[in-house]
């Protein structure tokens, strides 16, 4: 939560920034000074301003800017931010001229040297607002309650960290102290707030010292890690006034994951408007149609978010009864695990392996982005029968995150991958990694792919 506000906040550092670098080409001062021509309008520079916003922190984001500790050396701050500016500034540079905009050159390198400033300002000011905090609070006394086994690394990190201003006056075992025992000791060391540790440890008792605080006005830290999970991140929520735990092993839905959905919606209305326009679409419809008898496409019933069946799109490659004739090869299969893939399928029509080859099948499924049932980036959705063969539970988790066009495995050499086992665990890699910013490089990265022809088998 605290990297996604601020990355909102560098979102609208970057903004003001650009802002300003054109308002200064463009005033008086300048064009009298420096005896420079006028520069065009704003509105017409507009659609990159907007895109410019939530680009510049994701690129910040690839610099591990964000990854770093708030009070952390100034140099690592330095050149993380120095790095990401010149990169968004050079991004800028280059999207101008290709998009033939004449737009005086001052423009993009004044936007990188005042959002640099501005940015690292705005570091600079939370640095000493933290370090102000700190140094100006006292030392905040608690008392550690829980098993010996279950304080030992909280004590062991809390004594690391003195800048948090939590000081552990004591400790106590609460298997071995009774409630009466334990108000004595909040009385005699005079705390402030009580750290309760319960992961091995009866509730009913935790809920007798978080009463005892209740009645005694003293805080009472609930350590929330019941629960050893090894890829999931926990946080707290409110359910119709209730607070739960949420144990989630999935991207976080937060503004990135609203930017995803608008980008999805957006890019495939644009691409389906584009192909259609052109005309490529019809095309290869017209294609598919003439050099083969049957339908021009091919309907599937396939797995999406959570497991949930829904009807997949595609420009048909092979014969009308492949589905029925496909038992007949299962000796032939090249994949090790529930799926089925082969290079030679006699099933597919001529024209279907160039289709395959440069994976134009696949653009059908920019309908199934559209009504909300893929994303442009994500696992490849299964067949629903094949789903049903997965042996390993852990393997479901690639249904967590919407089904998508491409994803890891489709720009990762997937020719070369025989075992569905490395498949997932690209899958899994993405999902654990996402990031709008990934998102955008997968993109990148499948246009040679697809162009160079390692379409599907």
């Amino acid at each position: 939560m605290r990297m996604q506000f601020h990355q909102l906040m560098d979102a609208c550092i970057f903004a003001v920034s650009f802002w300003l670098a054109y308002e200064f080409r463009a005033s008086t001062f300048f064009l009298e000074t420096f005896n420079r021509p006028n520069i065009p309008p704003f509105e017409t520079i507009f659609w990159y301003y907007v895109i410019l916003i939530p680009i510049s922190p994701l690129i910040l984001e690839a610099q591990g800017f964000y990854d770093r500790p708030l009070i952390s050396p100034r140099r690592h701050t330095f050149w993380a931010l120095l790095k990401g500016c010149f990169f968004i500034s050079i991004g800028l540079t280059l999207a101008l001229f290709f998009a033939k905009l004449i737009i005086a050159r001052s423009v993009p390198i004044w936007f990188g040297v005042v959002s640099f400033l501005l940015v690292y300002f705005k570091e600079e000011l939370l640095v000493l607002a933290v370090k102000r905090k700190v140094g100006q609070s006292p030392s905040r006394r608690f008392l550690l309650v829980g098993t010996p086994g279950e304080t030992g690394d909280l004590r062991a990190e809390i004594r690391a960290r003195p800048e948090s201003g939590v000081e552990i006056i004591a400790e106590l075992d609460l298997n071995h102290t009774n409630l009466d025992q334990f108000v004595v000791r909040l009385h005699e060391h005079s705390v402030n707030g009580v750290i309760l540790s319960t992961r091995h440890t009866h509730f009913d008792r935790a809920e007798a010292v978080v009463k005892a605080c209740e009645i005694e006005g003293v805080e009472a830290w609930l350590v929330a890690d019941f629960f050893k999970t090894e890829i999931s991140r926990t946080r707290l929520d409110d359910f119709y006034g209730r607070p739960v735990l949420v144990f989630r092993s999935t991207p976080e839905t937060s503004w990135q994951g609203m930017v995803k959905q608008g980008v999805d919606l957006i890019g495939a209305f644009l691409l389906l408007l584009v192909l259609t326009v052109f005309p490529v679409l019809p095309l290869i419809a017209l294609l598919v149609k003439l050099t083969s008898p049957g339908p021009v496409f091919f309907r599937q019933s396939r797995s999406g978010l959570n497991g949930s069946p829904f009807t997949i799109y595609k420009f048909r490659t092979m014969v009308t009864n492949a589905e029925q004739i496909k038992h007949e090869l299962e000796a032939m299969n090249e994949m090790r695990g529930p799926v089925f893939k082969v290079t030679k399928d006699p099933r597919i029509t001529p024209i279907g392996k160039w289709l395959r080859k440069f994976s134009v099948d696949e653009l059908p499924q920019l309908l199934n982005v559209l009504m909300g049932e893929m994303s442009l980036v994500g696992p490849r959705p299964l067949p629903v029968d094949e789903i049903r063969r997965i042996s390993d539970l852990a393997h479901r988790r690639r249904l967590s995150v919407k089904p998508g066009l491409t994803c890891l495995w489709q720009v990762s050499g997937r020719n070369q991958i025989l075992d569905f086992k490395d498949w997932v665990r690209l899958d899994l890699e993405y999902i654990d990694n996402w990031s709008l910013w990934l998102d955008f490089k997968i993109l990148l990265r499948t246009i040679p792919a697809v162009f160079g022809g390692t379409g599907a088998k």
